[in-house]
C-alpha cells in the first residue's frame, strides 16, 4: 500500500471516537482493497509509532490509538477528577465472570462463599462489562453472565484469550491480577458503591450495612471512592 492510502488510514483512526475495523477502513477508498492489504498498512503504522506516546492497538472491536501507560501520570495532571476505585467484592465478581463465564448468581456467590449484592452487579452492568446472555435449564433458570466487547475494549484485549493467565485460582488472586492489568483497583476498599447517572448529574449509592446513603455529586468533586469506616454487606457476611 502506498504511502498516501497509509495516512488516510493513519488519520481516520487518530479522528475516530470509536475503534475502526477493517471493514470501516475499507470503506475510506473508492477503489477495493483487499483486507491483507490494511492488515499490512495498520502494522506499519504501528511500528512507525513505537516510540511515541501513543500507539496503535488491536482491540475486540477493532483499531484505535490510545495513549500509552507510561504517558498516564502526565495526562492525568489534566483532569484532576480520578475514576471510581473498584472494591473488592467488584472485583472478585469481575474476575469470576470473566475467568468462569458464562455463570450464574449462584455460581458466584457458591465461588466467593459470601452473597452477591445487587449493587455490585447493577454497578459491573451499569459499566457495559458485562451482561445476560441466556438462561441456565434448572430450577428458576437463573441468569448467565458474561463479558461484553465494552469489557475487551476497555481492558485494550483482543479477546477473552488475552485476559492475563492466572496463578492462584482464588477469586481474590484472580481480581488482583486483572485490576493490576488495566483498572484502578482498591484491595482495602470496604464497600460497595454504584453510578447511577441522572440527567447530566452522577449519582453515587454507598451500601453501608442496611443503610443506604445517597451523595449529589457536582463537577468539581472526585468520583473517587475513599475508604468509609462502617463495614459493608460483604464484611457481614464474611464474618457469618
Amino acid at each position: 500500500m502506498d504511502d498516501h492510502n497509509k495516512r488516510v488510514i493513519e488519520t481516520a483512526l487518530l479522528c475516530a471516537q470509536e475503534p475502526l475495523s477493517v471493514t470501516d477502513l475499507s470503506r475510506l477508498f473508492v477503489e477495493d482493497l483487499v483486507n491483507a492489504d490494511i492488515d499490512d498498512a495498520l502494522v506499519e503504522i504501528q511500528r512507525a509509532w513505537d516510540d511515541k506516546g501513543m500507539e496503535l492497538v488491536h482491540i475486540a472491536t477493532g483499531w484505535r490509538f490510545q495513549s500509552r501507560l507510561s504517558m498516564r501520570e502526565y495526562l492525568d495532571r489534566l483532569t484532576p477528577e480520578k475514576p471510581p476505585k473498584y472494591s473488592r467484592a467488584v472485583m472478585e465478581t469481575l474476575a469470576i465472570i470473566a475467568y468462569r463465564q458464562p455463570v450464574t448468581r449462584g455460581e458466584i456467590e457458591e465461588i466467593r462463599g459470601v452473597a452477591v449484592s445487587s449493587n455490585v452487579m447493577k454497578q459491573l452492568e451499569d459499566r457495559g462489562w458485562v451482561e445476560v446472555i441466556g438462561h441456565k435449564e434448572t430450577i428458576g433458570r437463573p441468569g448467565l453472565y458474561a463479558t461484553t466487547k465494552q469489557f475487551l475494549d476497555d481492558l485494550s484485549l483482543t479477546n477473552l484469550q488475552s485476559l492475563p493467565i492466572l496463578e492462584d485460582a482464588a477469586p481474590m488472586a484472580a481480581a488482583a491480577q486483572l485490576g493490576q492489568a488495566v483498572m484502578e483497583f482498591d484491595p482495602d476498599a470496604t464497600v460497595e458503591t454504584v453510578v447511577i447517572n441522572e440527567g447530566d448529574q452522577d449519582i453515587i449509592e454507598v451500601e453501608v450495612i442496611e443503610e443506604t446513603t445517597t451523595v449529589e455529586i457536582t463537577e468539581e468533586v472526585s468520583l473517587e471512592i475513599e475508604e468509609v469506616t462502617p463495614d459493608s454487606d460483604e464484611n457481614s457476611d464474611e464474618a457469618k
